[in-house]
C-alpha cells in the first residue's frame, strides 16, 4: 500500500511540474515579437545619427519659374524622396500667381523671386510670406535688338525694361552703371524707383515698361531690353555671353537680389521645408548650376 500511494504522489507531481513549464513557454512566447520588433542596438546616433524618415511620404508643393528654378528644384527630387518627402513642383509663367497661392496655401513654398519683390508684394497685396533662405542669384543683362552695341545708340532709341518695382529698379541701375542714364541722389538696390526716377537722359531714351515675361519678345521692335535672368534663359539668352552688360558681381546686387525659397509666415521651421533647404544648398545643387547655365546663374551658398 505504502508503495502505492508512493507511486500516486510522484506522478501528481510530474504532472505539476510539467504545467508549470508549459505556463513558463507561453509567457515568454508572448514577450518575443516585441523584443525582435525592437531588437536592442543602439541609439540612433550610433547608427549614424539619420533622422527617421516620415512614416508615410510628406508631399511638399513647390511653386517656381520654369527655369532655372524648377530645373533647380528637379535636380533635388530623389535626395528628398530619400528622406521621405515628396516633391511637387508647380511651374508659373509669371510673378503673382506663385505668391498668391503661397498665402492661401495651396502652395507650401514658391521659389522665384528676390527680397525686394517680396517685400513690395507683401506690402501691396497684404500677404504674410516670409524669406526662409537664399539659393542662387541671376544677373540681369542688357539684351541688344535692333541696336547691337551701347555706342550705338542713336537719339530717341527704345528700350524695354521691367515694369515691377524692385525689378524697375534693378533695370535702372544697369543702364546707370553702363552711363546710358543718370537717376537721382539716393536711389540704390533697396530703391522702388522707376523712369520717374531719372535725373539725366541724354540721348532722351524712350523707355518702355512692361511684364518680365514679355521682354525678349519685345527685342525685335526695340533697340535694346533690360531683362531679367530667368527670362532671358526661357528665351535661349545667356547673360554671361549674350548680353551686352552684365549687373556688376562686386556690386549689392548678388545678395539684394538673391533669388529665395519663400513660405507663409508661421512655416519657418517645419521640417519638410528645412528638409528642402538643406537639399537646395547642397554641392549636388551647386555643381548643377555651375555647369548647366555657365554664369548665367551663381550660386550664393
Amino acid at each position: 500500500m505504502k508503495k502505492i500511494l508512493a507511486l500516486i504522489l510522484i506522478a501528481i507531481l510530474t504532472l505539476s511540474l510539467l504545467a508549470g513549464c508549459g505556463g513558463t513557454k507561453a509567457s515568454d512566447g508572448s514577450a518575443g515579437p516585441k523584443e525582435s520588433a525592437a531588437p536592442e542596438t543602439g541609439s540612433p546616433a550610433e547608427d549614424g545619427g539619420k533622422e527617421e524618415a516620415p512614416a508615410e511620404p510628406v508631399t511638399i508643393k513647390v511653386g517656381a519659374s520654369p527655369t532655372p528654378h524648377a530645373e533647380i528644384l528637379a535636380v533635388i527630387k530623389d535626395s528628398l524622396a530619400e528622406k521621405g518627402y515628396q516633391l511637387e513642383i508647380v511651374e508659373f509663367a509669371d510673378y503673382v500667381l506663385p505668391n498668391t497661392a503661397l498665402e492661401s496655401g495651396e502652395l507650401d513654398a514658391n521659389y522665384f523671386q528676390h527680397l525686394p519683390y517680396l517685400t513690395t508684394f507683401n506690402a501691396e497685396h497684404g500677404t504674410h510670406l516670409v524669406s526662409v533662405a537664399a539659393i542662387h542669384y541671376e544677373p540681369f543683362g542688357i539684351f541688344p535688338g535692333k541696336t547691337k552695341s551701347i555706342d550705338e545708340l542713336k537719339e530717341g532709341a527704345t528700350i524695354s525694361l521691367p515694369n515691377d518695382g524692385s525689378n524697375e529698379t534693378r533695370a535702372l541701375l544697369l543702364l546707370q552703371q553702363e552711363g546710358i542714364i543718370k537717376l537721382k541722389e539716393g536711389i540704390n538696390a533697396s530703391s522702388n524707383a522707376t523712369i520717374m526716377d531719372i535725373a539725366e537722359n541724354p540721348l532722351n531714351i524712350n523707355f518702355v515698361e512692361m511684364e518680365a515675361a514679355q521682354l525678349a519678345i519685345s527685342l525685335p521692335d526695340v533697340d535694346l531690353a533690360v531683362i531679367n535672368g530667368n527670362y532671358a534663359i526661357q528665351a535661349g539668352l545667356n547673360a554671361a555671353t549674350d548680353a551686352l552688360a552684365v549687373e556688376s558681381a562686386e556690386g549689392d546686387a548678388a545678395q539684394t537680389y538673391a533669388n529665395i525659397i519663400v513660405v507663409k509666415e508661421g512655416n519657418e521651421n517645419n521640417p519638410a521645408i528645412l528638409a528642402l533647404i538643406e537639399a537646395l544648398k547642397s554641392d549636388e545643387v551647386r555643381d548643377f548650376i555651375n555647369n548647366t547655365f555657365q554664369g548665367a546663374v551663381v550660386p550664393i551658398f
